[in-house]
């Protein structure tokens, strides 16, 4: 039996073996609230062989929502997240939460209120302006993520994951892409992690031995003038000393360089199908210019397993968990053998809910996601779902994913990754 397969105990839980369904943002939750959507995918996930299933991108408060259809945690919706939890362990899983802040990464119409960010700028994606944070925000936000945590508990959530990267609030106080301040919040890296710090101290202690405390962090960002792999090393061992339990590694940044946190083609084409005509002049933008913004970053298997490394060696004694491009049973052995405590998947158990009960089964077992991204550029405006499920999917869009799959096994295959 594989090491994959073996139960692993994390903070005050154990979880029957090494997978993780990973914080891919689900976009079902209309009205900010869980929807039956949300329960049938959850609870299929756990059914089809999974150690914890992790619901994502829940924001701690309202002015961290960056979608229409994105969970707000708040007191009236613990009634039906309990209902999933239970659902989720009555299949033998463990259930986690993702719980972050967006950040500029909004627009005051879905947020409330002017969004904000480490320092002001222009949010390109929204688009609006956002204005720096002053002291009373950072403290509103600190002592939301404590309160975000304790309503976790009391929805019957096993885990949080706090998300620290892809250019989301704590990650635009890291970068000095986006984190300008001059004062104790802005300028050292030691400054810039004084916000992590903070909420990292009202997560503990709303929840440190109640629940298994992982974060999710960027091992780069992605681009020149991000961070890069020896100030993201400072960073989690800073995360280590503040009572993280686990670190999940990944990179990128959703405002500067989307695609390298996953790989492939910005889906200009099903975003721009998804969204609605009272935003033609935001259609007519990604259409004109998505792909420029978004340059193509080519798909490769354990595309984070380079970097991931490094973290392994410089963080010897730190359950680590991997993600990024596990698409066969061998791959998930190899991220096993490579150190890792455990490993982390998003599109291979969105395209098949039953693939970890099948990579059990079959040692050569792959999966059949074929990274077009069309699920992606749907999350935008609906949910999350494969074209090969998808029932709404027009002819003229499924021809655009054939035609993307085409286009990504030419330029893998040309590049050496397959």
């Amino acid at each position: 039996m594989s090491d994959l397969f073996t139960p692993y105990r994390i903070g005050p839980i154990e979880i029957r073996n090494r997978t993780i369904r990973s914080a891919a943002f689900e976009g079902m939750c209309e009205h900010n609230s869980p929807s039956q959507e949300l329960f049938d995918y959850h609870t299929a996930v756990a059914r089809g062989g999974i150690g914890m299933t992790t619901v994502a991108y829940a924001a701690v408060c309202r002015s961290g929502l960056s979608f229409e259809r994105q969970l707000w945690m708040r007191p009236e919706i613990v009634p039906d997240l309990k209902k999933l939890t239970d659902a989720i362990h009555a299949e033998g899983a463990k259930a986690s939460i993702q719980l972050g802040h967006c950040g500029n990464m909004s627009h005051r119409r879905i947020c409330g209120c002017r969004p904000y960010g480490a320092s002001r700028g222009f949010n390109l994606y929204s688009p609006t302006f956002v204005h720096k944070m002053n002291l009373r925000e950072i403290d509103e936000v600190v002592e939301a993520y404590g309160k975000a945590v304790e309503l976790a508990i009391e929805s019957g959530f096993d885990a949080v994951e706090i998300h620290a990267g892809h250019g989301y609030l704590i990650s635009q106080f890291l970068s000095p892409y986006t984190n300008h301040r001059k004062d104790g919040y802005g300028g050292s890296l030691e400054n810039r992690m004084r916000f992590m710090r903070r909420c990292m101290e009202s997560v503990v202690k709303a929840g440190k031995g109640r629940v298994a405390i992982f974060v999710k962090m960027n091992t780069r960002d992605g681009f020149k003038g991000g961070m890069e792999v020896e100030d993201s090393i400072t960073v989690a061992r800073e995360l280590q000393k503040c009572g993280a339990d686990a670190l999940v590694l990944s990179g990128g940044f959703v405002s500067r360089a989307p695609m390298y946190v996953m790989r492939g083609q910005f889906p200009v084409r099903s975003i721009v199908h998804y969204m609605p005509w009272s935003q033609w002049w935001l259609k007519a933008g990604v259409l004109l210019g998505g792909r420029i913004v978004s340059p193509t970053v080519p798909f490769k298997r354990l595309y984070f397993l380079e970097d991931a490394m490094k973290f392994r060696q410089a963080l010897p004694d730190m359950p680590l968990v991997y993600v990024g491009g596990v698409t066969t049973r061998k791959d998930a052995d190899k991220v096993i053998d490579c150190g890792f405590q455990m490993l982390q998947m998003g599109r291979a158990v969105l395209e098949d809910t039953d693939f970890v009960n099948k990579m059990k089964a079959d040692e050569n077992c792959c999966s059949g996601c074929e990274h077009s991204n069309f699920c992606i550029g749907r999350m935008y405006t609906l949910s999350m779902a494969c074209h090969k499920t998808c029932k709404d999917i027009t002819p003229a869009l499924e021809r655009n994913v054939q035609k993307t799959i085409r286009q990504n096994d030419r330029m893998e295959r040309k590049l050496g990754y397959k």
